[in-house]
């Protein structure tokens, strides 16, 4: 029996959260049965695109400058969905989505489009835009309830629209309690019994990453055995780097930049902390819960649908973020409480975020679309 070709398409192949997804449920993926294409628009941004190869995935850029240039692609991609028989589209984030329902308009062929962020938090022409292109699809996917949610509040879209939780691979994203701790330390001057709090993201405002240096600054002016570190980049870089300055914490909290393996980040990390404003389900999140870091957070979007407050990790609100200055202290002094945290956060993942089941409920929708 032939495979059944699946194509991706996404903006880039950058290491944003979304993005990912791609290798890791590639993966998980069964390719006796399915062939996946990927189609991505911004060569700059293209550092998943060997992960995704080596993993099996066949991967094509159609150059493009801009959101508009991105959009006059798509009889190129109606050509390579003709020359690979293509029989399933599946589009991430918005400005995919929007080609891929023009794609579907000439081609009928089923197409998915899977959404990672709250409608309320798009510039005003994406949504407008959104809502207008929505029903050229057959499948909306939201990867929380609450990006579901905002999906039937604000489209009240008449094609189906149903929650897919992101998920994290367990097995690989283990603890290894090995040399990765004390390499990460040693590398950027840390003290090895330093209590080390960090974050992945890439640096947008909604990240909120000023005023993560803020709760790290007040910690460690309350104990200097706190340490903080930051894996990724972004348009914020400068400005974050200049208010790390500012608030003194040269030598305090370390930018890595992008790394292409941030697991011995994780490993070295006591506890992951986000100060998001908003947030879909951030796989960063699911990352480090799965190799047991201790969370702090705000209730952003999703994170609250994965973590239960006071039982895997702490949440506070988002307008409360504040006060993760107080937990944060609290946990780098009570090594008892710290531990609980690190163990529930490994378990919550391992039971309700796992990347077989998401790739489960991927596969069995893929199969719905094309009977």
């Amino acid at each position: 029996m032939s495979k059944i070709q699946v194509l991706h398409i996404i903006k880039s192949l950058g290491r944003g959260g979304a993005e990912m997804l791609l290798p890791e449920t590639l993966k998980e993926h069964d390719q006796d049965r399915f062939d996946f294409h990927y189609i991505y628009f911004l060569p700059w941004k293209n550092q998943l695109v060997a992960t995704i190869q080596s993993a099996g995935g066949e991967v094509t850029c159609l150059p493009a400058k801009n959101n508009l240039q991105l959009l006059f692609q798509f009889p190129k991609i109606i050509a390579y969905c003709k020359q690979h028989d293509i029989q399933l589209i599946h589009a991430h984030l918005p400005w995919a989505g929007f080609v891929s329902r023009i794609v579907y308009l000439f081609t009928k062929i089923p197409t998915i489009y899977t959404e990672h962020n709250l409608q309320e938090r798009y510039h005003f022409i994406t949504k407008i835009i959104n809502r207008f292109s929505y029903n050229f699809q057959t499948l909306g996917i939201g990867v929380s309830e609450d990006v579901t949610a905002s999906i039937r509040k604000n489209i009240k879209p008449k094609v189906r629209v149903k929650t897919v939780l992101n998920g994290v691979n367990t097995r690989r994203f283990l603890k290894n309690h090995g040399l990765e701790t004390m390499g990460v330390r040693s590398h950027y001057g840390i003290p090895q019994d330093a209590f080390l709090v960090g974050t992945v993201a890439v640096f947008r405002f909604q990240k909120r990453l000023d005023l993560w240096l803020e709760i790290l600054a007040e910690s460690i002016a309350i104990n200097p055995n706190i340490y903080g570190i930051i894996i990724g980049a972004g348009p914020l870089e400068s400005s974050l780097k200049e208010k790390q300055k500012a608030l003194g914490l040269e030598g305090k909290v370390f930018f890595t930049g992008l790394q292409s393996e941030v697991k011995p980040y994780y490993e070295a990390m006591n506890v992951f902390m986000m100060s998001s404003s908003f947030e879909g389900l951030p796989i960063a999140l699911l990352e480090a819960m799965s190799m047991g870091c201790a969370i702090l957070s705000t209730n952003a979007g999703g994170i609250k649908e994965v973590l239960r407050n006071n039982e895997d990790g702490l949440l506070v609100a988002v307008e409360d973020w504040n006060r993760l200055t107080e937990l944060l202290v609290d946990l780098s002094y009570n090594s008892e409480k710290l531990h609980v945290f690190q163990s529930q956060s490994r378990k919550r993942v391992v039971a309700a975020f796992s990347i077989e089941a998401m790739v489960n409920q991927l596969e069995t929708l893929y199969l719905e679309q094309i009977v």
